[in-house]
């Protein structure tokens, strides 16, 4: 056991948890995290992150004797929060200190229990600590005193949207607000780019504090895929699908994983008309109806659990026998996280078992398969130019301040990027359009921004995502989950009835008003639909690999005899849409004209721009490939591609597309066209693809 920690940790360590040592990566961390330096900790899914944090800050806590909120331990999910609560409250009472959970589902006698006696460790969620820095119910400057470290738990995703840049500006004024530095470590599974992502979360202290990622058990083996028993097949359905699931593995707990919420409804109906036990987690779900099926789950032996990525992150459902999955995520970092659940105990190895519904979806999981095999993770970047974030933040600035100075608000961020100086022209045109006052040099929050935000004491301005409006059902007084309100306007011929738990529900009345619906159990009918659900970019690098496995390249895993028949039928039906050396022009039984770049959907999209003299005006282009017009010849094309690669242009922004940035409306329309246009586009990609040779084979 390390000796730099402290003496009554570890004795709870070796007594308590009956622990003979720590982990490579616990043991590694134990130094810098000590020392006081901001860190990365990579492991696996349950590589035990969460103590190797906290046994050396609960060391740094009683060593320098900290007092009140001392830490806070941030995670995406309230879930993922309720879940770590017991366990960290244990570590910390060993010291004799106490932690504390704050989040949108604790009561409000609980929260006031907090602000009365403040925790030593306090779990939350970006957006609680801004709702809590912009509260006239809570003294931020007392309560944040003594804060001294923050950890983030499943960094990476926050890191790589705008959930990410909205947590480093709360941390930047945090530090403000507690009148020094505060350290800061992230947990995460393995990533692509770990030094980078250390960097983005250190903020305004990148280069300036020590920094270490600590990543023992990530070392790449010498040769060979990495360990894991994987099984890639094909059942072409999702009646299928739930029929092998039947079948397969009694006795056994298996999670299987979806990627829509649509899915996770149909596929956990078709089970449990199986007699198989089956529960259900997704996001439209209540809270209470997930945590009746996660508890559920954990107690029983012989069950099925379907999910969306709800349950990807470090939420415990106890120990699992199998992992299946629907087709194939959108990432390799999201497979990592999905096959890190099993293998937990001793003696059993990590696995996951493919069942893919379609030829193209047996492809991209091949594809994904052959890069898992190879080591490769995505980079997690931020989104550039987060304007619309500014806008919020500045808003959010005069609330905590209630007023600031017109020359010193670029102060509130430390110096961060997109927060200082250049921000200039947002914090003028929030002044112009009365979001913002100014009076005496000072700034102050104006009529416009307490007409669009100021419902429920400004809680709007508190999270930077805005979801489709859904309405609320309920059988009797219990809430089951929330649906896409299209299912109860469209005209159905007799009852109206819903999917929702993996359960058909009858609709017995609407409240519209409430956006609310009362349902009772129905035998069978329902159906299930959520907006913008179920669809994902793909990006070049798994593009690519799709291309390679069209040219013939197989993953190391296990293929079952279907699925090496189907993939060898795909093949053969894509053959002309792909070339090694470069990318295809051809015309397709429907006689379009289509370039086949296989080069994901933002780099497709910046092309697209860039050649808008020989693009189809209407159907444009995809994650693999762009519609040409039809008159397109050879030549044209070689004349018009030759300089490209030096006059890429930023994709179009559609006005519709805008709204999927929530404060936009407090941003001048240039400025939030401009945001959108850079989040779509992906120069270097797209100049890589006009530096390959084009085959054009068109009759």
């Amino acid at each position: 056991m390390p000796p730099d920690l402290d003496p009554v940790v570890l004795h709870h360590v070796v007594n308590t948890l009956g622990w003979r040592d720590l982990r490579p990566m616990q043991r590694a961390a134990v130094t810098p995290v000590r020392a006081g330096a901001d860190a990365l900790l990579l492991a696996p899914t349950a590589g035990g992150k969460t103590e190797a944090v906290l046994f050396p800050l609960l060391t740094r806590m009683r060593e320098q004797q900290w007092t009140g909120t001392s830490v806070l331990y941030l995670a995406p999910l309230k879930a993922l929060l309720n879940n770590l609560q017991p366990r960290i409250e244990r570590y910390a009472d060993w010291l004799g200190r106490r932690a504390g959970t704050w989040h949108g589902d604790v009561s409000t006698s609980r929260r006031r229990a907090i602000l009365h006696e403040r925790p030593d460790i306090l779990l939350t969620t970006p957006e609680s600590v801004e709702s809590m820095l912009v509260s006239a119910r809570v003294d931020h400057r007392s309560f944040f005193a003594g804060l001294h470290a923050v950890v983030v738990d499943e960094v990476h995703a926050f890191a790589g949207d705008d959930r990410g840049w909205h947590l480093l500006a709360v941390l930047e004024r945090l530090s403000r607000v507690a009148g020094r530095p505060l350290q800061r470590i992230g947990l995460s599974a393995t990533v692509g780019n770990p030094a980078q992502l250390l960097s983005w979360l250190q903020g305004s202290g990148a280069g300036q504090r020590p920094a270490e990622v600590v990543a023992p058990e990530t070392v790449e083996t010498p040769s060979g895929p990495p360990p894991g028993d994987i099984e890639l097949d094909y059942v072409g359905s999702l009646v299928n699908a739930a029929t092998v699931i039947a079948g397969l593995h009694r006795g056994e707990k298996r999670l299987v994983f979806c990627e829509s919420r649509e899915t996770v409804e149909k596929l956990g109906e078709l089970l449990r008309e199986k007699g198989v036990t089956t529960f259900l987690s997704h996001a439209s779900l209540s809270t209470d109806e997930r945590r009746r099926a996660e508890r559920a789950f954990t107690e029983a032996r012989d069950c099925v659990i379907v999910s969306t990525s709800t349950l990807e992150l470090g939420i415990d459902v106890g120990d699992l026998d199998r992992v299946i999955q629907i087709d194939a995520p959108a990432t390799v970092a999201s497979f990592l996280q999905r096959l890190g659940r099993t293998g937990r105990r001793t003696g059993t190895t990590r696995n996951c078992l493919f069942l893919t519904l379609s030829g193209d979806a047996l492809a991209e999981a091949a594809a994904l398969l052959l890069l898992w095999s190879r080591g490769w993770v995505e980079p997690v970047n931020a989104p550039p130019e987060p304007r619309h974030i500014v806008a919020q933040q500045m808003l959010a600035l005069c609330l905590q301040e209630h007023r600031i100075g017109d020359r010193l608000w670029t102060q509130a961020w430390n110096g961060l990027g997109p927060f200082g100086e250049s921000a200039e022209p947002i914090v003028r045109h929030l002044v112009e359009q009365g979001y913002l006052e100014r009076d005496g040099g000072m700034l102050f929050i104006g009529p416009a921004a307490e007409q669009r935000f100021g419902r429920r004491h400004f809680m709007e301005l508190t999270a930077v995502f805005t979801g489709p409006p859904e309405f609320t059902v309920l059988t009797g007084r219990d809430e089951l989950g929330r649906i896409d309100p299209s299912l109860l306007t469209e005209e159905v011929r007799g009852d109206r009835r819903l999917l929702l738990g993996g359960r058909s529900w009858r609709v017995t009345y609407i409240d519209w008003r409430r956006r609310r619906c009362f349902v009772e159990p129905a035998d069978a009918g329902g159906r299930a639909r959520w907006r913008g659900a179920g669809w994902a970019y793909l990006g070049f690098e798994f593009n690519r690999a799709v291309r390679e496995v069209l040219l013939d390249a197989d993953p190391p895993v296990r293929v079952t005899r279907r699925a090496a028949g189907r993939l060898a039928e795909v093949r053969a039906e894509k053959a002309h849409l792909v070339h090694p050396g470069g990318t295809v022009i051809v015309r397709d039984r429907d006689g379009d004209l289509r370039w086949w770049t296989w080069a994901g959907f933002r780099a497709n999209a910046t092309l697209t721009a860039t050649l808008g003299e020989v693009v189809d005006p209407i159907e444009r282009f995809d994650d693999c490939s762009i519609r040409l017009r039809e008159d397109l010849t050879a030549q044209a094309w070689r004349l018009l591609t030759a300089d490209a690669a030096q006059r890429l242009c930023l994709p179009a922004v559609d006005e519709k597309a805008l709204t999927a940035l929530k404060f936009t409306a407090a941003l001048p329309n240039r400025l939030a066209t401009a945001t959108m246009a850079a989040r779509l586009a992906d120069l270097d990609r797209a100049a890589a693809v006009l530096g390959e040779p084009s085959r054009f084979v068109v009759t």
